[in-house]
């Protein structure tokens, strides 16, 4: 949970007595919505709450920011303080249903601090079992279905004792009337109170008087901090009392929050802060934190290396930094932040393991807050990697569904800004038909790889590295699809080119001689593809390092070419280091190793060890549709494999209609011509004809 800022918590005795009642008195999910104006005090009074029953909730307490991704932080709390490891090849709302299925025992408190958009959060939440309660601050109103309790600002005695506790009992009584008159100024808001009351607590020789007299002096013209309603009087108030704050700044502070409220409203990694300003000395910057913005309460420290903004402050510098009112000695701050997010993106990788994914994970927002609303100042050959950073970190976790907006996205941007006869077009047109091939979606990823291909060829002439991924790229869809004589030749222009543009020694040759040797393999010439499945794991050991999903691929392939030619003993060790390697890499939810589980069961299969087969291919199968999808080309496979293994063992009723489901996605997402579609139609008939013999 946030630390408490309050000296003392006054005013809401009656509240945090009724809030309790109404997180009980549910039998099903309690659902509770404190609701109120900006800065009345919501997160204070769910955060005291919290801390008062913290022996009621035995099952934990989970304190969730619902601006960020409510799905995403829940998995993460469950890791880190449950130790619960929801599978990786779920989606994100299957993870948190396991959370919430394998949640600690007892009853937990579940609070969403500053819900803007109620169905955006819903899907998320606990659905049974009234162990669970739901408590969320708002500042809407929400459905007649969720309790709320309606937060007010501090009746005035209340408000007069807040200031009490801040800056003295004494001072307050001795000018009691001007006490009074700046808390009706200030329209009794606890936040407004809290700041000017921490003002005057550093200023122990101003009076109230006077202090009232600055604020009606410098009262802005009327301004929503956020996203305000029409009722929400005290907000000027709270503008004026920042406003008090942003002046006891320098100009070295002024430009650190500026800077800061250019970040997504989600916790900032104090690295991302220093990297966007490389030329200012760090100590200067941690100066300005530590010795004026946490002091001043301007930011908030969340944990060690980690900040954040109030939502209202962040509004507030962003109005500063708009209307030029900071002299800027550090330069242009959005191409800062901007740059600065570009090369995070650039450091992810096409395949990230789980260690780079934790690592990556406290920037995503931000690289998102760039793309979604700083992208102008994106310099033009940087303008793709704010799109594909994002798509990139889920793509790398199977989450296809999440990295298919941010290409789409990406597609779109640039042929705004640089038109269609544009090198990062045709990367733009690449990386959404590679995202549609991998879903399996291969009449829409088909015309995206023929038009990156002509446009690099276009554009960057036909010796270009981008001309040869193109062509592998396009090749490998053409031997997806089964039509190995269209995807030869380009399978063998892509390999040349890349030796002679890059060298022997590059990994893009390594993923050529892998996807060249495996259409050799699909069409029977082993001999043909061993060695140079060999030349591609060992060129990616040596380049890559041992612990590399590449290398993963390359033993699962090599393997699969072994158990093609009958030579078992050799292929299963490598399957199994394959399955390992991916576990560890990439998590156990992952479409890889669902392709691993089933090629070792084929392997097992193939050797009539079928009581080690079939767990196997059921595993594949379960993780396969979860991943991929229930009309994925590999569930059809999956479905085929299991379906064989059944047929294998007279298990005849059991086959068929996996047989038949096989068929009818075959039919419909590669055709009725394609090799696997044949396959399987061939393995139905044969299964019918011998169950009609034995009649």
């Amino acid at each position: 949970m946030p630390l408490s800022g309050a000296t003392k918590f006054v005013g809401r005795e009656q509240e945090l007595e009724l809030l309790h009642e109404l997180l009980q008195q549910n039998q099903r999910v309690a659902i509770t919505a404190i609701t109120g104006m900006g800065g009345v005090g919501k997160t204070e009074l769910a955060l005291q709450y919290a801390i008062a029953h913290r022996e009621t909730y035995q099952g934990g307490i989970c304190w969730l920011l619902a601006l960020q991704d409510v799905g995403l932080q829940i998995v993460q709390f469950a890791r880190i303080q449950l130790q619960l490891n929801p599978p990786e090849d779920f989606d994100l709302l299957a993870q948190v249903a396991y959370c919430w299925r394998n949640w600690r025992e007892g009853e937990v408190l579940l609070v969403l601090d500053n819900v803007t958009d109620y169905k955006q959060v819903k899907p998320y939440l606990p659905t049974s079992s009234s162990r669970f309660k739901v408590l969320m601050t708002t500042r809407q109103r929400l459905g007649t279905s969720i309790e709320k309790l309606s937060l007010d600002v501090l009746q005035p005695e209340a408000a007069l004792e807040l200031l009490r506790t801040i800056i003295g009992a004494e001072r307050v009584d001795g000018e009691i009337s001007q006490a009074e008159s700046l808390c009706a100024w200030l329209g009794y808001l606890p936040l407004g109170l809290e700041l000017v009351g921490r003002y005057l607590a550093r200023k122990e020789d101003l009076s109230l008087e006077e202090m009232l007299r600055r604020l009606q002096k410098k009262r802005l013209e009327e301004r929503s901090l956020s996203h305000s309603e029409d009722d929400m009087t005290a907000q000027q108030g709270v503008q004026a009392a920042f406003e008090l704050s942003w002046q006891e700044l320098d100009n070295t502070d002024k430009q650190l929050t500026c800077l800061l409220s250019l970040f997504a409203p989600a916790p900032i990694p104090w690295e991302l802060v220093e990297q966007c300003l490389p030329n200012v000395d760090a100590d200067e910057l941690e100066e300005s934190r530590d010795d004026k913005l946490l002091k001043l309460h301007l930011l908030q420290r969340q944990e060690t290396g980690i900040y954040q903004l109030h939502p209202l402050l962040r509004e507030f510098f962003q109005a500063k930094l708009e209307d030029s009112f900071v002299l800027f000695s550090w330069g242009n701050l959005q191409y800062a932040f901007a740059t600065a997010m570009i090369a995070v993106a650039q450091e992810i990788p096409q395949t990230p393991t789980r260690e780079q994914i934790t690592a990556i994970s406290p920037a995503i927002p931000h690289l998102a807050e760039v793309a979604n609303k700083r992208i102008q100042y994106v310099s033009n050959e940087d303008l793709i990697w704010a799109f594909v950073g994002n798509a990139s970190f889920y793509n790398g976790q199977g989450l296809y569904d999440k990295a298919e907006p941010w290409l789409e996205q990406c597609l779109e941007v640039t042929k705004k800004r640089l038109g269609e006869e544009h090198p990062s077009v045709a990367s733009s047109l690449n990386n959404l038909a590679g995202l549609y091939n991998s879903q399996g979606r291969y009449s829409e990823a088909e015309p995206l790889f023929q038009q990156a291909l002509e446009l690099s060829k276009r554009l960057l002439g036909e010796e270009h590295p981008h001309v040869a991924s193109s062509l592998n790229n396009l090749a490998a869809l053409y031997n997806s699809q089964g039509r190995y004589s269209e995807a030869e030749p380009l399978f063998q222009q892509a390999l040349e080119l890349s030796k002679r543009l890059l060298g022997e020694e590059h990994p893009d040759v390594a993923s050529s001689l892998n996807n060249l040797a495996g259409l050799y393999k699909s069409q029977g010439r082993y001999s043909e593809a061993e060695p140079l499945y060999q030349q591609a794991l060992e060129l990616r050991k040596r380049l890559l390092g041992e612990e590399h999903p590449d290398v993963a691929s390359s033993l699962n392939n090599l393997a699969g070419l072994y158990g093609s030619q009958g030579r078992y003993t050799e292929a299963e060790p490598l399957y199994q280091q394959a399955l390992e390697l991916r576990k560890r890499l990439l998590g156990e939810e992952h479409p890889s190793v669902a392709t691993s589980l089933n090629n070792l069961a084929g392997l097992y299969e193939s050797q009539g060890r079928y009581s080690e087969a079939e767990p196997l291919y059921l595993q594949a199968l379960e993780l396969s549709k979860r991943l991929l999808g229930e009309e994925h080309p590999r569930v059809a496979s999956s479905l085929n494999n299991l379906a064989l293994l059944y047929k294998s063992q007279g298990r005849y009723s059991e086959a068929e209609p996996l047989y038949l489901q096989a068929l009818e996605i075959c039919e419909q997402r590669l055709g009725v011509n394609h090799p696997h579609t044949v396959t399987v139609r061939e393995n139905l008939a044969s299964l019918r004809a011998q169950l009609s013999s034995e009649q």
